[in-house]
């Protein structure tokens, strides 16, 4: 494990290799699990606030679990999760033209409508954070669902914290980031 700031590194993020395949795997992060996407409480707040916007991009079983349970809930962990449809995909979701699943609120940011892009849990996604009171420990969580985005991955070479730069630099900044690079580079846990 590497320590950066308030954070727990698992080795996997910096030498495992992921880039998601989606006409493979075709959305299933968004549609398996036992529970919908996990929230901060400032994130149920704005995707209630953004809802207006977002629904026109969902499914009616989608807009049918809102309307019954509301933008977000607490599920049986007690944590803060989007609301699920038949217990499967989660209710903020939509089928493009190929038959993929994709993200409602992601849709409505993309076609500029709304200025969140979805929690920050889903564009982390297969990383998972885990918070303690001293620390947040950042590990992958390897799926068979995401099988064909680690056999992409390998076949571009490309690391898994290079691939989710974007979010992990949204939930920790820049520099945090410059520094789990830098690691990556330098491998000092390698190191004799």
């Amino acid at each position: 494990m590497l320590e950066i700031g308030k954070t727990i590194v698992s080795f996997d993020v910096l030498e495992e290799h992921f880039l998601c395949d989606l006409m493979k795997c075709r959305g299933a992060c968004c549609v398996e699990g036992d529970s919908g996407a996990p929230l901060t409480r400032e994130e149920a707040v704005t995707i209630e606030e953004i809802y207006p916007l977002v629904e026109p991009y969902m499914t009616n079983e989608g807009k049918t679990m809102v309307e019954m349970q509301g933008t977000s809930m607490v599920d049986h962990d007690g944590d803060l999760v989007t609301p699920l449809v038949n217990n499967r995909e989660c209710a903020f979701t939509f089928k493009d033209e190929h038959g993929i699943t994709k993200c409602a609120i992601e849709k409505a940011f993309l076609d500029g409508k709304v200025n969140f892009r979805k929690p920050v849990s889903c564009h982390l996604f297969p990383i998972r954070i885990t918070e303690y009171k001293r620390f947040d420990a950042v590990n992958y969580q390897q799926l068979n669902i995401c099988k064909p985005g680690r056999a992409c991955g390998a076949g571009q070479k490309l690391p898994l914290y290079q691939f989710l730069k974007e979010p992990l630099i949204r939930k920790y900044g820049a520099g945090w980031y410059e520094q789990l690079h830098y690691a990556a580079v330098q491998k000092p846990w390698k190191q004799d």
